[in-house]
């Protein structure tokens, strides 16, 4: 049986207008598209510009936008903070969100795998008319929020970063012993259940949120000479085993670099917050 079609909603000018929030990156990196995407913001809607200089004057500059949506001018990191505050506000509310993707393409992986167009005008113009699309949230118990996926792959060696390190070893020695590949001891639990427990190294966890505000998550496990596990969750821990090599590890939410933690569990919260997309 199919799964029911998400709920969307059209957007729209908001009636109290639009707060448009510039990352500073933004402004430094691309003074022209964020200049665009004023201008096509101011000319559809109230659009009050807010052109914060720190993390703090950002966060209160979203806290007080009243009924204004916000619209994020920034890259992934703008838009994973912008949602992790509205996360934490303890008054419920709309927690509709638009964004203007700005800054390297590297900054912007996450922005392209939600759908945002990564042209300044075209999403500023999806902002003012867009769908709003409800989505999942990965919370973790460190207070973070993950809007796409995470991953936890084993720690690559320098002996496996670089051929040259390999060839200078030759060089040096008659017969060097083969590199040795650092993996995992993690035990990784999936709603309750152990799937992995230290028997075996853990060469990849990955867990991604449906969308969609549809949950549970999916998650996949690989160890070391075994099919990768596959399944739904929703809520997924990862422990370092104490005495192993490589006791606490990293991790990356949404293409960023997290960590090290010892211990980490992230759990669903569906339909947690909205994204304006084409429609």
């Amino acid at each position: 049986m199919s799964a029911p079609e998400p709920a969307m909603s059209h957007a729209g000018a908001p009636v109290g207008g639009l707060l448009v929030l510039v990352d500073p990156v933004a402004r430094r990196l691309d003074g022209e598209s964020v200049r665009i995407a004023k201008d096509v913001l101011s000319a559809g809607a109230a659009a009050k510009i807010c052109l914060p200089d720190s993390q703090e004057e950002f966060a209160r500059a979203l806290a007080r936008r009243g009924h204004r949506r916000p619209v994020v001018v920034g890259d992934d990191r703008a838009l994973v903070r912008a949602v992790g505050l509205l996360h934490r506000e303890r008054e419920p509310g709309e927690r509709v969100v638009s964004l203007i993707p700005v800054g390297p393409a590297g900054s912007l992986a996450l922005a392209r795998s939600l759908g945002v167009p990564l042209s300044a005008v075209l999403a500023a113009r999806t902002a003012l008319d867009g769908v709003a699309r409800p989505r999942d949230l990965l919370v973790d118990d460190g207070g973070g929020v993950v809007l796409g996926g995470l991953r936890i792959s084993a720690p690559v060696s320098a002996a496996r970063r670089g051929g040259g390190y390999r060839s200078l070893l030759r060089t040096l020695l008659p017969s060097p012993a083969p590199p040795v590949w650092p993996v995992h001891r993690l035990r990784v639990e999936v709603d309750g259940v152990v799937v992995a427990d230290g028997d075996r190294p853990v060469e990849d966890v990955a867990v991604r949120t449906a969308g969609g505000g549809a949950g549970p998550a999916e998650v996949v496990v690989r160890l070391s000479g075994a099919p990768p596990l596959r399944g739904r969750a929703e809520a997924v821990t990862v422990s370092a085993l104490v005495g192993a090599s490589g006791e606490d590890f990293r991790y990356r939410a949404d293409h960023a670099l997290a960590g090290p933690v010892r211990r980490r569990t992230w759990t669903v919260r569906r339909a947690a917050w909205a994204l304006t997309l084409p429609r």
